[in-house]
């Protein structure tokens, strides 16, 4: 009997295939990084790149698969750190193809020296202080490591440390987060984003915000600022209403969302949290496309962002959003607030965080009120189209693997 010939890989015209181990969060967790490693991984996938996911997040135990792509799972470590030369050993051994790894993480947190073995590295990395720490540059500097830059502020932090890099920003899935009146659910009903959030009056005025509750010294996400600033803002306004879709206990290592309200002085009819139990089993992003467009204005005031994608999915969406004057926050704004701050010393990190002040932000809420409600922001819808996951990765990503493909450390 003769065998059927092998079905041939596809592969884009003009790309070089590499083997690729992307190490980051699992590409079905629902983070941040999650989000990202599917968009990219799967696009370098379609253009014939060989790949593997090299969890540090959402997979322990055993290996498995996702899409076709291979999944390994988490080491030891908090960060995985331990098992990665391991896994790109195991990963680029079975293919004549030329190997790297493409991290999507917290440098300083890779610290294992096994890591020095994997012949290339392109970090795709996060700077969301200014300067960039002094662990960050230092494993940026390593021989065997290509870094890119996911913010324009990030490249202009390596700039100055004369650190020779790529740029990628992060991006969106266009066929998701669109305005989106209504979703369907799992039985085919359609709900509205208010629907979830639990409010009713249609004219209420909602603030959104949507970060991950992790961190205390200090809270990134600048929990305290920004609920402050709606608790004043919304003192005489009854209509105001703060969303959160976060994690509202500490168990992550954050502040208690609840206690932190009641500090503020926050009226409990005018928040709404998230139902933490459809939270952690991960919302559908088409839902969370849903929140956003029902929401008036999107508060993501943060001491630092290596990016922050949830500003550009709210634009995508249709949202204005308000951000902090720092880091890559203000480059990402078509329509919407940037607040002004003051330095603030972060001592994990050798190196400056921002904070946001509370009475800006209480007037950009003011501001946003003011506005015409339930009507979407052609300026945001506009201003987001440079960050659709298909453009970024033709302009960025390709000419980068193209690079990577030749590239000699």
């Amino acid at each position: 009997m003769r065998r059927a010939a092998a079905k041939a890989k596809h592969v884009e015209p003009g790309i070089q295939p590499t083997r690729v181990l992307w190490a980051s969060n699992a590409p079905f967790a629902a983070t941040g990084y999650g989000v990202q490693t599917a968009q990219v991984v799967d696009r370098l996938k379609r253009d014939g790149h060989e790949v593997a996911v090299a969890c540090n997040f959402g997979l322990q135990g055993s290996e498995t698969d996702w899409n076709g792509v291979k999944l390994y799972p988490t080491g030891v470590s908090p960060y995985s750190d331990d098992i990665l030369c391991a896994h790109w050993q195991h990963w680029s051994s079975a293919s004549p193809l030329p190997s790297a790894v493409v991290t999507l993480f917290d440098v300083w947190a890779l610290k294992n020296p096994s890591i020095d073995q994997i012949e290339k590295i392109a970090a795709w990395v996060p700077i969301d202080h200014q300067p960039a720490p002094p662990d960050v540059i230092r494993w940026l500097k390593k021989p065997n490591v290509l870094p890119i830059a996911m913010s324009q502020f990030g490249s202009r932090m390596l700039e100055l440390e004369k650190i020779e890099h790529e740029y990628a920003p992060h991006a969106f899935d266009a066929s998701v987060f669109k305005p989106t009146p209504t979703f369907l659910d799992a039985q085919g009903k359609k709900i509205r984003g208010r629907d979830i959030m639990g409010v009713e009056d249609p004219d209420a005025f909602v603030v959104m915000m949507n970060s991950a509750n992790k961190g205390r010294t200090p809270p990134r996400k600048c929990w305290g600022e920004n609920l402050l600033a709606f608790s004043v803002f919304a003192q005489n306004r009854p209509d105001a209403i703060l969303y959160l879709h976060t994690d509202e206990s500490a168990a992550l290592g954050g502040v208690d969302v609840k206690r932190l309200v009641a500090a503020c002085g926050i009226k409990p009819e005018q928040v709404r949290i998230v139902n933490q139990y459809l939270y952690r089993m991960n919302i559908p992003q088409t839902a969370l496309a849903a929140l956003y467009t029902d929401a008036d204005v999107l508060l993501a005031t943060s001491a630092g962002e290596g990016f922050g994608v949830p500003v550009i999915e709210a634009q995508a969406c249709g949202t204005p959003v308000i951000v902090s004057a720092f880091s890559a926050q203000p480059e990402l704004v078509g329509d919407g607030w940037v607040i002004d701050g003051q330095p603030l010393w972060d001592p994990n990190q050798d190196s400056w965080f921002f904070t946001p002040h509370v009475h800006h932000i209480v007037q950009a809420l003011e501001d946003a009120y003011a506005r015409e409600r339930g009507t979407t922001s052609q300026e945001a819808l506009n201003f987001a189209k440079a960050y659709e996951a298909d453009a970024v990765y033709a302009k960025h990503w390709r000419p980068i693997m193209q690079r990577l493909a030749t590239w000699q450390p």
